[in-house]
């Protein structure tokens, strides 16, 4: 039986950018027929157990993607060895995961946008605290991402 690639996105909050980015690689790998577990969290804990965000409901629905089941939650130390990959959406959050990981975690950790070619080192903007552009130029991003995720978890 061959392994499952696994892939955890982590944000702030668990309530806008990393659900968006958990959606796009379901969408991306039920598309490339890739069988993956897929899960986001939040290294803060002020929304655990609340729903996404309503204007990524809402950016997720216009792509006929359904995530008002997601619950935020946050990361926690068994996340490292239950995921092969730990994806931070900003540079913050993967300085967060790096002071965080415990020394026996199996995970590779990494910048979303380092998946991208010529967004390398970029930061998802937080969209929390604007409008619903925000939340579609967040889709375009991970969007783009989960592609690359797909292509390379593919290509092993």
């Amino acid at each position: 039986m061959s392994h499952v690639p696994s892939v955890l996105f982590v944000c702030l909050g668990n309530i806008c950018r990393s659900p968006l980015a958990e959606a796009a690689l379901r969408h991306e790998a039920e598309r490339a027929r890739l069988e993956v577990l897929v899960d986001s969290a939040g290294t803060g804990s002020w929304h655990v157990g609340k729903g996404p965000d309503p204007r990524s409901c809402a950016e997720a629905a216009r792509h006929g993607i359904d995530i008002h089941s997601y619950r935020a939650r946050q990361v926690k130390a068994q996340d490292f060895r239950r995921f092969d990959r730990i994806v931070a959406l900003d540079a913050s959050n993967l300085a967060d995961l790096r002071r965080i990981a415990p020394s026996n975690g199996k995970a590779r950790l990494s910048l979303l946008l380092d998946h991208v070619p010529g967004l390398e080192g970029q930061d998802v903007a937080d969209p929390y605290y604007g409008g619903p552009e925000g939340f579609e130029s967040t889709w375009e991003q991970v969007s783009a991402a989960a592609r690359a995720l797909v292509a390379e978890l593919k290509a092993r």
